[in-house]
């Protein structure tokens, strides 16, 4: 069977740039060509382990160029590719059972893969629908920071259709992970472009910036709290990142502090807020400034909208559906963001999740500006705020601080933060409980946890 339009299309793309870096990893250099090479064996490889168009199949691994061929592979024999992290294998059995998963790949730290046939096919209707398309899909879970990860089942022609209009072509790191949507849209808009994939021996502060360093990375798509930890530790001066064109930030709300140090760290780099969820995919963006937090989104695929506060949005190239939840799409095929914004002219300034607002008596709190004042007290490597249940005003605010060791009581870190607040915060503001430790208060997608 032929490979599907796009696929066929970007190994036409390979051929151009056959002797092109495509991607390195572990500090080795893979050509466009070698990289073609892999795919047709991983075709032989699925094709001869009985995978077949509609199968389900499990890429367990991260930007190797075994995963990424493994992953061109499937989209062209017209597959649905489940993605799979390793930093979340304590999940993989579950979402093996509600991807309904036939096989799943395994790749070792050495990129060998192993194929295994399993049990998983239930027959659900939207990936019997696929099936019966004959068209290639691909599922990604959410994170599950507010409770059961959701399953999103996308049909891969209409979202991969984007990545055929030249774009710009930059040296890139892959920090965002293969499972995630913007991970997915970074590796095909690299090789769509004849780009460099960069990966990371791991995606801690040191190797990225080595990552950067010795193989004169221009892009790095990243978060707040990623950034956060760079500018504390002062890794921009420690390595040299000059060949940085462009740093791309989201997947939650930039401290305005962060955005300052960032661009005074950094005035030859543009600065680009970005958007998108797993259920619709990645819009184009446009900040308004390197030191604003106002934003654009859309293009020409999506339209916007807001509601009570809150940015809605309505794709054309929007998931199918969730396998484990109900539609979240209106009548109207609107899609709620649960982003509570401020609109200002073609702008948006992003307040952060409605799930994460604190309601005290009655008035909300957005964790990210109490956070804000927060982070101006020096000897703090982060904070995260968050409402807990209160009798009387339904929520109060609290505080976790994260510090170097040796920690000082928290009574005296509690005295500090609500003397620094005075006058700079309205009372009802003002953290009423401080908790400070020593471990990260990100997680293993460098984005903050709030509990």
């Amino acid at each position: 069977m032929e490979p599907i339009e796009h696929v066929a299309w970007q190994l036409q793309r390979f051929a151009e740039g056959a002797d092109q870096t495509a991607l390195v990893w572990h500090d080795r250099a893979y050509t466009y060509a070698e990289v073609a090479e892999a795919y047709h064996e991983w075709v032989r490889r699925l094709s001869a382990a009985g995978v077949t168009a509609g199968a389900s199949v499990a890429v367990i691994g991260d930007f190797s160029p075994g995963s990424v061929s493994a992953l061109l592979a499937l989209v062209g024999m017209r597959c649905i590719l489940v993605p799979m992290s390793r930093d979340s294998r304590d999940q993989h059995d579950q979402f093996c059972d509600i991807a309904e998963i036939d096989f799943r790949i395994d790749l070792d730290e050495n990129d060998q893969g192993v194929i295994n046939a399993t049990g998983y096919r239930k027959g659900h209707p939207l990936l019997q629908q696929m099936r019966d398309a004959n068209e290639p899909g691909l599922v990604l879970f959410s994170s599950g920071s507010t409770g059961k990860p959701k399953a999103i089942l996308h049909a891969l022609p209409q979202l991969l259709e984007k990545f055929r209009k030249p774009r710009h072509c930059y040296r890139t790191v892959t920090f965002l992970l293969f499972d995630h949507i913007g991970g997915f849209n970074t590796l095909m808009y690299t090789m769509a472009n004849l780009g460099c994939v960069v990966a990371p021996d791991d995606r801690s502060v040191s190797k990225v910036c080595k990552a950067i360093e010795r193989h004169k990375a221009e892009l790095l798509p990243t978060s707040p709290s990623f950034l956060n930890l760079l500018l504390l530790g002062e890794s921009h001066r420690e390595f040299d990142l000059s060949s940085l064109k462009l740093i791309t930030y989201g997947t939650e709300v930039m401290p305005e502090r962060t955005l300052a140090l960032l661009s005074e760290a950094f005035p030859n780099v543009r600065l680009q807020q970005t958007y998108g969820l797993s259920e619709l995919g990645i819009l184009r963006s446009k900040s308004a400034s390197n030191q604003s937090l106002l934003v654009q989104v859309g293009g020409e695929d999506y339209e916007t909208k807001v509601v009570d506060g809150t940015l809605r949005i309505r794709a054309r190239c929007s998931m199918l559906g969730y396998l484990n939840a109900p539609s979240p799409f209106d009548e109207e095929g609107w899609f709620n963001t649960g982003d509570s914004v401020i609109q200002e002219g073609d702008y948006y300034r992003i307040l952060g999740r409605v799930t994460e607002i604190i309601n005290v008596g009655g008035q909300k709190v957005y964790p990210a500006e109490v956070e804000k004042v927060i982070a101006e007290i020096p000897g703090f490597t982060d904070v995260a705020v968050m409402g807990e249940p209160h009798l009387l005003l339904g929520n109060v605010v609290i505080a976790t601080v994260q510090m170097d060791e040796p920690l000082p009581p928290a009574a005296e870190v509690k005295r500090k933060i609500i003397a620094h607040c005075r006058g700079r915060l309205q009372p009802f503001m003002i953290p009423t409980k401080v908790k400070v430790v020593t471990e990260s208060l990100v997680n293993y997608r460098f984005k903050k946890v709030r509990r």
